[in-house]
């Protein structure tokens, strides 16, 4: 898949001069760009056979992302915090997508209406807190749909999108103390997802 990408708070010299993120970042990129759009087909196809319902590529991305992510030992289903009931077990909203070391990633197709938590969230995971912490990282990876991914990948309209992601960092960057980095997914470059036959369509 081809990226965006939108740096909070110095991310860029982070990622690219400390040993303490680089390699791990690059696990990240070398994880996003080996996926093909013969691979989100593919995806895409064993979605729709496991749940007719299914139309956009979110799922597909999401669990190509996971499984290719846990070969390489990042932890899924990161939980925030260890005291109840703020667990990952009692509370999807304090969990992390995936955290290794000194990162913490959310791969954020849901609705534009989480979007503050979801920026929050590599921040708490960051943060000291009265809580006791699960996850201590020191930055953030946010993995969002670009405009032009969510009109192709036939994301539901009420998502967030890399674009719109980038409106709350200027407001908030009081708030947001923890660098970020937000990638923003292309749309592929050989199919759509038709709207009305949630279907793959060559282009």
């Amino acid at each position: 898949m081809e990226l965006d990408f939108y740096y909070h708070r110095h991310s860029d010299l982070l990622i690219n001069h400390d040993e303490l993120f680089s390699s791990d970042f690059k696990e990240i990129i070398d994880v996003l760009e080996s996926i093909t759009d013969h691979d989100l087909i593919a995806e895409f196809k064993k979605e729709k056979a496991r749940k007719s319902s299914t139309k956009s590529l979110a799922s597909s991305i999401n669990s190509i992302i996971k499984a290719r992510l846990e070969v390489k030992n990042w932890l899924a289903e990161a939980g925030l915090f260890k005291e109840p009931p703020y667990t990952r077990k009692n509370a999807s909203r304090w969990r992390l997508d995936f955290a290794k070391n000194n990162i913490s990633v959310e791969v954020a197709f849901n609705h534009q209406e989480a979007t503050a938590h979801n920026i929050l969230k590599p921040v708490l995971a960051s943060e000291l807190n009265h809580v006791k912490k699960e996850v201590q990282t020191k930055m953030g990876v946010i993995i969002v749909a670009t405009k032009e991914m969510k009109k192709a990948g036939n994301f539901d309209g009420a998502i967030g999108t890399y674009e719109s992601f980038q409106e709350y960092f200027k407001p908030y960057n009081n708030i947001i103390t923890t660098p970020i980095v937000l990638i923003g997914i292309k749309a592929p470059s050989s199919f759509i997802i038709d709207e009305e036959t949630k279907s793959r369509v060559f282009v």
